[in-house]
């Protein structure tokens, strides 16, 4: 089998190399990030370095152009949306060596971009949060005036507000909060939105997996968000199996107006205050629950590696229901530093029913141990840092 080289090894990644693992597919990773630990899996054959595609995306591509011979023809697959641009971008470049899993520049930028992926989701008539792209300070102070709280500072491109700011977005509860961080993503030449904040717990929160191809939904998977981080605005660190209709039009809808071919995950959200799911986001890579669907029968990433490498089209008719994914340390984390008063029996149901982790495996134990490891140093950074400012103030 032609090998698969899986762009990033963080969660997403970690999940995409145990999936075509387990199929047999020799794995590669190309590693940017210290951060990561997928790479440490004993499904992957062999990890080569790169630089980072967000920071240095022409040296990037220059790199897998030079990895090519040694893997030519092979499956180049992101799992990160740094990762996606920089291939989508030059993918022309790229498939004269690789099969690659990405869509094409004009189709990534319509998620990518989320002022156009609201835009397409209204002439789409597909129910969108109510979102205005303020193009100066003034506009964001006139619509500050007037906004109801709390609400949303969104950036336009998630993954590279997150790499500068260390967040997703930013919850506003007065106009002062809204005015300071649309200057904060100014300054840093990132464009935001602003936007209402559909209420309700982090339970409204549903996933709508699909593979689609020619603007046809071939496979579909559907979830419920149930645990957040951050709760209320974060990524899903507790998930469940589910048969969710009430997602599935909207998530056909949404991905052919892109002219979407291939795997993504579209992220809803139920507006209690009219029952209506809304579009929250296209994701157009490997996502981070991404393991739940493969422990309920649907294994994306090995079902994309057939259809690309060997033309087998993916048919998977029904998965299993009422399975869990958990991010252990995320969820324990949050449970701590947030204090959310969750039932002991509603906190720990995920454990005691069918799961599945978003890292630890009994099976493939190292990458649970270097990210606990990554994260301990990171800790104890954060508590020198602050023990060296403190004796500096003391002696002040």
């Amino acid at each position: 089998m032609r090998p698969a080289l899986v762009v990033s090894s963080f969660t997403m990644g970690l999940g995409v190399i145990r999936a075509l693992g387990a199929g047999g597919v020799p794995v590669v990773v190309v590693k940017y990030d210290l951060g990561d630990m997928g790479h440490v899996s004993r499904h992957v054959r062999e990890v080569v370095p790169a630089p980072h595609p967000a920071t240095q995306e022409e040296a990037f591509v220059a790199r897998l152009l030079e990895l090519a011979p040694r893997y030519d023809r092979g499956l180049l697959l992101p799992a990160s949306d740094a990762s996606l641009v920089a291939i989508s971008r030059h993918r022309a470049a790229l498939e004269e060596h690789y099969v690659v899993a990405a869509t094409g520049w004009d189709v990534t930028q319509r998620f990518i971009e989320k002022r156009e992926t609201y835009a397409l989701a209204e002439a789409a008539g597909v129910p969108a949060p109510k979102t205005t792209v303020p193009q100066s300070l003034e506009d964001a102070e006139r619509y500050a005036e007037a906004a109801l709280y709390p609400c949303l500072v969104k950036p336009s491109q998630g993954h590279l507000y997150k790499a500068r700011f260390g967040t997703k977005m930013v919850r506003a509860d007065d106009r002062d909060a809204l005015v300071r961080a649309y200057r904060e993503a100014a300054d840093a030449g990132l464009e935001v939105m602003l936007q209402e904040l559909i209420p309700g717990p982090d339970r409204n929160g549903a996933n709508y997996n699909s593979y689609m191809w020619d603007g046809q939904p071939l496979v579909e998977f559907t979830a419920r968000k149930l645990r957040g981080s951050p709760p209320e605005l974060g990524s899903p660190r507790v998930a469940r199996s589910e048969l969710i209709p009430e997602v599935i039009e909207p998530g056909r809808a949404i991905l052919r107006a892109m002219n979407f071919e291939g795997f993504s995950c579209t992220e809803f959200k139920r507006d209690e205050r009219d029952g209506v799911w809304k579009l929250m986001e296209v994701n157009g890579r490997a996502n981070l629950s991404g393991s739940l669907a493969v422990r309920c029968g649907v294994n994306f990433p090995l079902l994309q590696y057939r259809h690309l490498m060997d033309g087998e089209l993916p048919k998977v008719e029904r998965f299993e229901t009422g399975v869990y994914w958990i991010d252990l340390i995320r969820d324990m984390g949050c449970n701590v530093r947030f204090r959310e008063g969750y039932p002991l029996r509603e906190l720990l149901e995920p454990y005691r029913r069918r799961h599945v982790f978003a890292i630890w495996d009994p099976s493939d134990p190292k990458p649970f141990l270097v990210r606990f490891a990554n994260l301990a140093r990171s800790a104890f950074s954060a508590l020198r840092r602050r023990a060296g400012v403190g004796a500096g103030s003391a002696g002040a």
